[in-house]
């Protein structure tokens, strides 16, 4: 399924930090958070431990490809790790995202202070990453301490947790400024009455 706003005539950006997504526990939420990469042009999805497995068929694949409403390629692209460590392993610079302070010695940054830095490592020729734990209970403390520094997100604290494709998307969308600006993507010439 391709959406209103999906013209495959336009060049398909691709690239950006890798989406590692920690023992993710629905097969529909890999497939928002594909479409959610797609929107920012993030091309590189790994999947650690997913609970109901992947690839998936039947109930489970068809709820995750109607999700990503035309990110199918990155469903279809997306790469199996059973741990953390072998999924960041290539990486030189790994955020964990994280709602929780953590008690944990690392950097804490928002999605708008992390993605120029790297925008400007990932051009440079390095690799990075994005840590987003499972849906439930977000990613455990061993799986942070993994990481370099913590992402993380200013919204309200008495509601901090996200949805993970939220959490995707709102990373996804700091990259693509930091990686190609923000201009806005069309104008209209003349205004309706």
């Amino acid at each position: 399924m391709v959406g209103a706003g999906t013209d495959r005539s336009k060049t398909d950006l691709s690239g950006g930090p890798a989406i590692v997504l920690v023992r993710p526990q629905l097969a529909v939420n890999i497939g928002m958070c594909a479409r959610a990469m797609a929107n920012f042009g993030l091309s590189d999805l790994r999947l650690v431990s997913p609970r109901e497995g992947w690839p998936r068929t039947g109930a489970y694949r068809k709820g995750a490809y109607a999700a990503a409403a035309g990110a199918v390629h990155l469903l279809e692209s997306a790469k199996l790790y059973e741990s953390v460590r072998d999924a960041i392993e290539d990486l030189s610079f790994v955020y964990a995202a994280t709602a929780r302070g953590r008690g944990q010695m690392k950097p804490v940054l928002t999605p708008a202070q992390a993605m120029p830095s790297t925008a400007a490592r990932i051009t440079a020729g390095e690799k990075h990453g994005v840590l987003f734990g499972p849906e439930r209970t977000g990613l455990d403390n061993d799986d942070v301490a993994l990481a370099d520094a913590i992402l993380t997100f200013p919204v309200n604290p008495a509601y901090a947790s996200l949805n993970l494709a939220q959490a995707v998307l709102l990373t996804g969308y700091e990259w693509f400024r930091a990686a190609h600006g923000d201009a806005i993507p069309f104008e209209i010439e003349e205004r309706s009455p």
